[in-house]
């Protein structure tokens, strides 16, 4: 029998705290003052701390709205935005005499032929490039089997790795496999929807189109007092104003860099120029991940296309030179700091509108952003958070480097 030590063996681990045997505990002060939990109450009871729980209240409660609301919310902020988009053209029919109703009828058709003749153009070099694609993988793998080597070699690894790893069980388990939905169901189910989405965008936008300045009659009538309806006016036709200017500005930009890149991919030698620029400029409203999505396409036509590896690069590096050029010098120049949007910003409202509505909440993320930005320069308490949303000028640089050195 071996005698067993009634002492604790010590652990000389980083991770073993370090505790001192011989520390005593000494009793509470029993004078010292106990916490008034009724004073607690009262400060919890005060207007503040009501305001600000509310308001807690309040963005969680649109949080959940957003999310679990997109259905029917989603179709409504598009038909906003293309109010806003549109609402110029409409207010210039009518001051040559063309009333609202008819006005909008006007824009609509015109929207929608030009936006149908284009999906219709570009339908079959599209359909025929995505047709093609898998059998030109075969020659894009064998232009980068020299790229693909130490990947592949990694992966042989990890597969024996895994295979000396694996125990072979006595009993063969039964494998259940849960069957989803079919491709062809989802299909349909999704164009369903889609379709849906759209009229509903459509026939929402013509009566926004068509009602003019309808709403702010019925909040100028509401409004008890004369000062708060002349600030309500305000607020309403700057805010308007500002929006439509970004989103046309906006619009303007993309489709500018989108001729650009048609034009340079033609130079290029790169079939069905037309298609890459319009797919250029629909990414664009998407920062950022547009940008990385269109690097790669181009970097795939350009390998199913030239015969050199170097050739096929000259494609993606000169969308990126274009959009690098359109990012940093003609969207400041043109939208001023006022509607520009500092990086931060726009990272964090990409990621929470593709968190709330997906594909659609990214190409919308930015125009809200904006729009919310402009909003709230235009009312007082919202200020803050809209100098927050902006970018940083000179004059607050200078200052930072005064108060650093």
């Amino acid at each position: 029998m071996h005698a067993v030590s009634s002492s604790t063996p010590r652990d000389d681990s980083v991770l073993a705290p370090d505790v001192d045997p011989t520390a005593q505990s000494a009793p509470g002060d029993r004078e010292h003052p106990r916490p008034d939990l009724t004073r607690t109450a009262e400060v919890l009871e005060t207007p503040e701390v009501r305001s600000v729980a509310l308001t807690l209240l309040l963005v969680l409660a649109l949080l959940y709205t957003l999310y679990f609301a997109r259905d029917f919310v989603l179709p409504i902020a598009l038909a906003v935005l293309l109010k806003l988009l549109l609402s110029p053209v409409v207010r210039a029919l009518n001051r040559v005499r063309i009333v609202p109703p008819i006005g909008a009828a006007l824009v609509l058709v015109a929207v929608l032929l030009i936006v149908g003749g284009a999906v219709y153009q570009l339908s079959e070099p599209a359909q025929a490039w995505m047709a093609k694609a898998p059998q030109e993988l075969a020659t894009v793998r064998a232009k980068l089997g020299s790229l693909r080597s130490p990947v592949e070699q990694v992966s042989r690894t990890a597969a024996q790795v895994e295979r000396a790893t694996n125990v072979a069980g006595g009993t063969n388990a039964r494998e259940v496999v849960v069957k989803g939905p079919s491709l062809l169901s989802r299909i349909f189910g999704t164009t369903e929807r889609l379709l849906a989405g759209a009229l509903e965008v459509i026939i929402l936008l013509y009566f926004l189109l068509a009602g003019g300045d309808l709403f702010l009659q019925k909040l100028v009538k509401v409004l008890p007092q004369f000062g708060d309806k002349k600030k309500a006016v305000e607020i309403a036709r700057e805010t308007e104003t500002a929006v439509s200017t970004y989103l046309v500005t906006v619009a303007a930009v993309n489709i500018g860099e989108g001729a650009v890149v048609a034009g340079v991919m033609a130079l290029l030698g790169l079939p069905n120029p037309v298609l890459w620029g319009v797919l250029a400029a629909l990414l664009e409203f998407i920062p950022y991940v547009g940008a990385t999505v269109m690097i790669g396409i181009l970097t795939l036509a350009g390998l199913t296309t030239f015969p050199s590896v170097a050739h096929a690069l000259l494609a993606p590096a000169s969308y990126l030179a274009i959009n690098v050029l359109q990012a940093n010098l003609v969207s400041p120049l043109l939208l001023g700091r006022r509607l520009t949007l500092n990086p931060v910003a726009i990272f964090v409202g990409l990621a929470f509108w593709w968190w709330v509505w997906g594909v659609v909440g990214a190409f919308i993320a930015v125009p809200l952003l904006a729009t919310f930005k402009i909003f709230c320069d235009h009312i007082e308490t919202l200020a803050p958070i809209g100098e927050f949303l902006g970018k940083r000028d000179e004059a607050e640089r200078r200052v930072m480097v005064r108060t650093a050195s």
